[in-house]
């Protein structure tokens, strides 16, 4: 009976122990304490750590744009597409920080631009980074995706306004003439937004709508 005591004592510090340290390094995570959070993977702690809602350090560091705790959670093999409840992945992430130098390294280490749902391509639209939506363009992110309240990024980009976005996304071949569940092209919701300079350039271009 004694041993049996003991080992659910041992069994039960180690318990307590292994939640501190996963409370240890999620906070360290938020807070941008790399070396902390380094300092627990080595010690044991699982690289792809997540808090309740599925969110991976990896992602945290992309959402805080901490590139060295990137590198170094890529480098101990962190799950570069692993998905949160939310359906984000790291690049969605910091497509919306928008962090261009963890989009690019995300990227480097075989992060998909063209997950199902939204994509870092829609994030890039609504944070409003040309750098982040060129580089995604330029590896292969779908221009003409929709995301799922069936919006492509041309929509986005005209809702929010941001005409460099409207002609980057044109000069990259979107198709202008599509229309969202609502039957609604770019041109269209440039005309419910009241964005003069954005429905003379798709007018220019020979958008429908």
């Amino acid at each position: 009976m004694r041993n049996i005591l003991i080992s659910l004592c041992l069994l039960l510090t180690a318990a307590l122990a292994h939640a501190g340290a996963y409370e240890d390094i999620l906070i360290a995570a938020n807070k941008d304490d790399t070396a902390t959070v380094m300092n627990l993977v080595q010690r044991g702690m699982d690289v792809n750590s997540t808090d309740p809602s599925g969110t991976t350090l990896l992602m945290i560091a992309a959402r805080n744009g901490n590139v060295p705790l990137l590198k170094s959670l890529l480098a101990n093999r962190a799950n570069v597409n692993r998905r949160n409840q939310h359906g984000d992945t790291a690049l969605l992430l910091a497509s919306l920080k928008p962090s261009l130098d963890a989009a690019k390294l995300l990227l480097e280490n075989g992060a998909d631009p063209n997950p199902p749902g939204w994509a870092p391509l829609h994030y890039s639209m609504i944070s409003g980074s040309k750098e982040i939506a060129a580089l995604l363009i330029a590896k292969g992110a779908s221009v003409d995706a929709r995301a799922p309240n069936g919006q492509t990024s041309l929509m986005l980009a005209v809702k929010q306004g941001k005409i460099e976005l409207v002609q980057l996304l044109v000069e990259a071949k979107a198709n202008k003439d599509l229309k969202d569940a609502d039957g609604v092209t770019a041109l269209g919701h440039a005309r419910k937004m009241d964005h003069s300079d954005t429905i003379k350039y798709l007018q220019k271009v020979g958008a429908a709508g």
